[in-house]
């Protein structure tokens, strides 16, 4: 084992840990943003934005393989459709109870990379992903009955899933930016499609941002939440297993719950203590468990 490997990897969990943590910053801007700019629209114009800011950086980028631009036509295919999936089961059902269900990806990622890729998962990380799920549970659910919405919002949460191990097998070591471009350029296509078919209905073309403070907003979601964490996630998952990237994502709700605290006012409940603390020491577990060699370095 080179000397460098432990170092790359501490970064690629220090990049895993920082976009959850940026994840988690949206949560109120989002929920507040949404009651003047419709759902599909705001995703829209966000991933737009996102995408321009990565080419505009970095324009040698959209030089690829066409494999490397086939990885990211389906990586943005996932991801675009789990947005738009767990947006619109947001509609119907309690923000706390779709924070649960999208969460279930960190069960749904090791289940799918041993069915797809024949991955052998440990006993650490299975007990890891158990945990995490407990910490998300006593975190998030407040009862729960499945309708509409959390049937959608299970769906995204199964193609979050697929995504984490498509992008853990596909991403390249020095292709990040690339394939984060392709990614949100399909992205905002996907969007953008679901946003025109209400448009052409109702209203004409998408809407935008009508306020300074709502594009600030909006560039924030795009830029940092977007542009930034879509670069950060590629480029630690091909350095970090696909179950292990999994478990330390799900910090994103214990961020949600400290930003809510610090930002929105919200106070500290025992519920927010016991479930924080489970999905930190799953994290815990993930990172003292012994390493197998990435699938980048097998490949």
């Amino acid at each position: 084992m080179s000397p460098a490997r432990p170092r790359t990897e501490l970064l690629a969990f220090l990049a895993l840990l920082g976009m959850t943590a940026v994840w988690g910053s949206t949560f109120f801007l989002i929920k507040d943003i949404v009651t003047r700019i419709p759902v599909a629209d705001l995703l829209a114009v966000r991933f737009a934005i996102a995408a321009i800011t990565l080419v505009l950086i970095a324009p040698r980028q959209l030089r690829m393989s066409s494999q490397l631009f086939a990885s990211g036509v389906l990586l943005g295919l996932l991801y675009g459709v789990a947005q738009l999936l767990q947006t619109i089961g947001l509609a119907h059902t309690a923000a706390s109870i779709s924070g649960f269900l999208t969460g279930l990806y960190v069960v749904a990622t090791p289940l799918l990379a041993g069915l797809i890729l024949k991955s052998k998962i440990t006993s650490t990380a299975w007990l890891a992903t158990i945990l995490a799920t407990v910490g998300l549970t006593v975190l998030s659910l407040r009862g729960l009955s499945i309708g509409y919405g959390e049937l959608l919002t299970c769906l995204a949460a199964l193609i979050y899933a697929g995504h984490i191990v498509a992008l853990g097998r596909l991403s390249e070591p020095g292709a990040a930016v690339s394939l984060s471009v392709v990614q949100l350029l399909i992205i905002t296509a996907v969007c953008t499609v679901a946003a025109a078919v209400p448009t052409s209905l109702s209203r004409p073309g998408i809407q935008l941002p009508g306020t300074s403070r709502d594009w600030l907003i909006v560039v924030y979601l795009a830029v940092v939440a977007g542009a930034l964490t879509m670069v950060l996630q590629t480029w630690a998952q091909a350095r970090v297993e696909s179950s292990r990237a999994a478990v330390i994502m799900a910090m994103e709700p214990v961020w949600a719950a400290a930003f809510a605290i610090a930002l929105g006012g919200e106070d500290i409940t025992v519920r927010m203590i016991i479930g924080g603390l489970a999905i930190v020491g799953a994290m815990y577990l993930v990172e003292r468990a012994p390493r197998r060699q990435p699938v980048t370095e097998l490949a």
